[in-house]
């Protein structure tokens, strides 16, 4: 395989999201711990660039918008994209700004950081509004506070018609949470990005997601593997290797390839250059029938409980109340 895929269009399919905007069905996620230096991360996200990666993952609450908003500008220098409108970017809002209030702010900053004039796509990151203020991460349970879903998302929308993001959606929200957005949306969420791989099959959301139209985008898609919150359930899986060895692929391509045959888009996050190739070299082949039923038999728990959102005085007193049952 070359090294610059010039023709990236028919590596990475692009599908169109309910706002009527183009979408690369794979994205290179910028979440990392640790986080590389800055300009690390930005030669990785150039090197991205290089290799027919086209849409990008951040978030506010990650420390990489900063590092993706100088590769955009680093790739236009030296030509590997001719226009910003080559990119999608994603960027999420963090819980200490999930009021309505707060949310233009909060994507100004975030268009500030990237050096952007706008967004493809910004999230709610979770259903949760954490004081502002607040410590990012080592914030105190009682600073935990009830979540508007219905003001934040009018601000999100009104983000939308002020052309500062061209689609808008969700990340980490429960069918039950969906349908009380959808009670009061004027603007449909055009994604839901959520946990979702061969151990978390997600199999409630999906069906639920495609009906109401809107487009799964599923992170951890190998499980977190080597993270310290991470799990071996895909990695290691006894099923997948068999499949992937019965293809000569490796077990993460038949992973995200069977994300991709649920029709769901994914977001990887390899810093090495040949993983990143591998990555996507995902859509030649098929999965057969006899092999998804096979995955289908794969045991099933969420990796990422969202325990630091519990508390008994707060909004959510158990991880049974955060995800609506669907653990």
């Amino acid at each position: 395989m070359p090294d610059k895929m010039e023709n990236f269009d028919e590596r990475i399919p692009e599908i169109v999201l309910n706002s009527g905007y183009k979408m690369p069905v794979v994205g290179l996620g910028g979440a990392s711990h640790p986080m590389p230096l800055v300009e690390q991360l930005e030669s990785i996200f150039v090197d991205a660039m290089e290799n027919g990666y086209r849409h990008f993952d951040t978030a506010a609450c990650y420390g990489s918008e900063e590092a993706l908003g100088k590769a955009v500008a680093k790739a236009l220098e030296i030509g590997v994209i001719n226009s910003r409108d080559e990119l999608f970017i994603t960027s999420k809002l963090w819980c200490t700004e999930a009021h309505h209030d707060l949310v233009l702010p909060a994507l100004n900053q975030t268009l500030g950081k990237l050096g952007l004039e706008y967004l493809d796509l910004y999230l709610i990151h979770w259903p949760v509004r954490v004081k502002h203020g607040a410590s990012t991460f080592n914030f105190a349970k009682d600073e935990i506070l009830p979540f508007d879903i219905h003001g934040t998302w009018k601000a999100m929308e009104e983000c939308s018609k002020l052309g500062l993001t061209k689609s808008i959606g969700l990340s980490n929200f429960t069918c039950e949470k969906i349908s009380k957005l959808l009670e009061n949306a004027t603007i449909p969420p055009a994604v839901n990005q959520v946990e979702m791989n061969v151990g978390w099959q997600q199999r409630k959301l999906v069906p639920f997601c495609k009906e109401k139209g809107i487009r799964i985008c599923a992170w951890s898609p190998l499980g977190a593997y080597g993270s310290f919150w991470g799990t071996n359930a895909v990695m290691e899986n006894s099923i997948l290797q068999e499949i992937a060895a019965s293809k000569s692929m490796t077990v993460a391509q038949v992973a995200l390839k069977w994300i991709y045959q649920q029709g769901a888009s994914l977001i990887v996050k390899s810093f090495n250059k040949e993983r990143m190739k591998q990555n996507i070299q995902i859509f030649d082949w098929e999965l057969t029938e006899e092999e998804m039923d096979r995955i289908l038999q794969i045991p099933q728990s969420r990796g990422f409980g969202g325990d630091m959102f519990i508390h008994p005085t707060g909004p959510y007193k158990s991880v049974e109340e955060l995800w609506d049952g669907d653990i």
